[in-house]
């Protein structure tokens, strides 16, 4: 998984914005911070939808800081994560209680999904702050 730095900005009276200088023209905002984790990583997903990630190399929080403007170095960072969908499947064996795994098949059924769909889609969200 990469995580892109964004430069999280706030003015009074105003929501949260955040812009990637790893990704230039990718920005977004949220009204709070859990709502702008959510809407900057659906704002990395469209950037880089049918993108060469190596393109965009993504740099740490203390590169992306030494690159700010004096003016804004004070200013909150965020690492947002960002994984690529559609790579090659792998299989894997895990361990789970039965009435758990009872609880999502049941849920995958319901959803139309097989219960790998429904595992790595309930991944995503996770991952995504959902």
């Amino acid at each position: 998984m990469t995580y892109y730095i964004g430069v999280v900005h706030k003015d009074a009276d105003s929501s949260y914005g955040i812009a990637f200088p790893d990704l230039p023209g990718c920005f977004s905002a949220g009204e709070d911070l859990a709502e702008l984790e959510r809407n900057a990583i659906e704002a990395i997903d469209l950037f880089l939808e049918g993108e060469d990630v190596g393109s965009y190399p993504a740099r740490d929080m203390n590169a992306i800081r030494d690159g700010l403007e004096a003016d804004d170095r004070a200013a909150m960072l965020m690492a947002v994560p960002f994984v690529r969908s559609g790579g090659r499947t792998v299989r894997v064996n895990f361990t789970v209680d039965a009435a758990t795994l009872a609880a999502i098949d049941a849920a995958a059924k319901r959803r139309n999904l097989s219960r790998s769909a429904f595992l790595v889609s309930a991944a995503h969200n996770e991952i995504a702050g959902h």
